[in-house]
Formats: C-alpha cells, sequence, structure tokens
C-alpha cells in the first residue's frame, strides 16, 4: 500500500495530500477540467512528504498561470488577501463592498458616540431601518485565527453603541446588529459566543458555503493583489491611492500609468482586469 504523504499547512499541523481538495480548488477558480487534470498529475509526482500548503499551492498557481491567466488570479486569492496588510484599512473597504453588493449603504472608519465612551466602527451598514456595526479582523498570516477574545470585545462595544443610538429619536425605530468579519477563520468557541449572543460572524470558510471566500467569488469582489502582472509594491501604491478593488482600477486605469507601468504592462493588466471584473 502507498505511504500518503503529509503537508504541512501554516499552523503546523500535518494532513495528507489530497487530490480531491487540490482539485475542488482549482476547479473553483474557474480552471477547465483538462487544466485541472493535467496540473494535478504534474504535481502528483512532484509533490513530497513534509512540503508546505504554501508551497504546493504557489506550484499550482505557477502551473494554472500557464493556462489560464485570469483565472489563476481567481486562484491565489487566498494569498492576495495576505497582500492587502501590512494596515488592515484595504480590508476594511473589500469588506464595505461586501455589504454594499448587498443593497447596504456603507461608511467606512468611522467614529460614533456610545453610551460610555466613542468608538472607531470599520464598517457602518445600512438598510432601511436595520444598521449593522461591523470590525474587521485583518491577519497577514494564515494561521493566525480569531479567538473568543475578539467576539467577547466586539460584543461588549456594540452594546454600548446601541445603548447610546436608542436614546436618539433619530434611531427610535431602527434594529441594531454587530458583527466581525476577518480574513482568515474563527476558533470553534469564538463561533459558539458569537451565535450566543446575536453577532454575526463571517470568516474565509464561515458560515459554510457562504463565507468570505465565496462571497468575494460570486459578487467579483477581487482585491488588486490578485492581479498576477504586479509586482507587489505597485499593488502597494494603488491601494495608498484608494484603489483596493478590481473594480475600482478598471473604472481608472489612467492609474498604472500613474505608478509607472509601461503601455505593454499595462494592456496585460487591463486583460486580467477585464476577466476578473466580467458580469
Amino acid at each position: 500500500m502507498k505511504k500518503k504523504i503529509l503537508i504541512r499547512k501554516e499552523s503546523g499541523e500535518m494532513e495528507p495530500f489530497s487530490r480531491e481538495k487540490l482539485m475542488r480548488s482549482l476547479v473553483s477558480s474557474g480552471a477547465r477540467e483538462a487544466d485541472v487534470n493535467a496540473i494535478i498529475n504534474e504535481l502528483e509526482s512532484w509533490v513530497f512528504d513534509g512540503m508546505s500548503s504554501k508551497k504546493l499551492h504557489d506550484r499550482a498557481f505557477v502551473l494554472l498561470s500557464r493556462r489560464q491567466l485570469g483565472t489563476a488570479a481567481k486562484y491565489k486569492l487566498k494569498k492576495a488577501m495576505m497582500e492587502l496588510g501590512p494596515t488592515g484599512y484595504p480590508f476594511e473597504i473589500l469588506v464595505g463592498e461586501v455589504f454594499r453588493r448587498q443593497g447596504f449603504q456603507v461608511e467606512v472608519g468611522q467614529t460614533l458616540n456610545g453610551h460610555c465612551v466613542t468608538h472607531e466602527v470599520d464598517v457602518i451598514a445600512t438598510k432601511g431601518k436595520e444598521q449593522h456595526f461591523i470590525e474587521c479582523k485583518y491577519y497577514q498570516h494564515t494561521g493566525k485565527n480569531a479567538n473568543v477574545q475578539v467576539p467577547l470585545y466586539i460584543r461588549s462595544r456594540v452594546d454600548d453603541l446601541i445603548r447610546y443610538r436608542n436614546t436618539l429619536p433619530a434611531f427610535s425605530d431602527y434594529t441594531f446588529h454587530g458583527g466581525v468579519v476577518t480574513n482568515t477563520r474563527f476558533t470553534t468557541d469564538a463561533i459558539s459566543f458569537g451565535e450566543c449572543t446575536g453577532l454575526s460572524l463571517l470568516s474565509w470558510d464561515y458560515p459554510k458555503g457562504n463565507g468570505l471566500k465565496e462571497l468575494i467569488d460570486k459578487e467579483g469582489i477581487f482585491p488588486v493583489t490578485v492581479l498576477t502582472k504586479l509586482l507587489l509594491a505597485e499593488k502597494q501604491k494603488l491601494m495608498n491611492q484608494g484603489l483596493v478593488l478590481c473594480s475600482q482600477l478598471m473604472d481608472e486605469p489612467e492609474a498604472l500609468f500613474a505608478v509607472g507601468l509601461d503601455e505593454k504592462r499595462q494592456k496585460k493588466v487591463m486583460e486580467e482586469l477585464r476577466f476578473l471584473c466580467a458580469d
């Protein structure tokens, strides 16, 4: 019986190499069946025991980019989320867009009065008489998860905000909610506390089937960090100008010239953007 090859996750935990899991990740990015099979066959002959999951997925990305450039950009979404830093503000812009696509009016980075103290609120999402106060927890490493201390802290802040807003005539018939969004994952205790206290939680893969990854894919809310034809420093320059999303860059293509791209590279980036921003 053939020995199972173990892959080292970012958390340090070891798990068996799974052809099926790798296939799902490639298919979900939009890769063609023939390309998926060819890539996995090549990886199976190359992978070795103890390899990091990062090295495995980096290799899959290289192979996919040789075949389908726009699809490769989607495939590197998880890594691209880690490149939104070092500040958490670009992530707040992305989260705000997630709520905007769901019909909410959105404000990002606001300071609001609470009953006891003032609070910096990452995202305020309002739809009719329903208002959400959202905290964004951004991490630059996939092995870092939001533990129970995060929703514990946010619950107390949200309660202070709600207590004050309930005294204001302008919000007399509003319903208020609190939530936490992270680009990684929540611990089991964090999810249990959030569900028990009425906080909405959104992470990379939670709620199952409707997590952040699925919402980004479904709505096409791709950050500029997925673009394969830009250097990280160029992406950072764009984000410093407030251009965090591919859709924003699609509307302001002249920004590519401003960060130093020649006409040839601009054309390649625009091809990728058109694929990612297609309806």
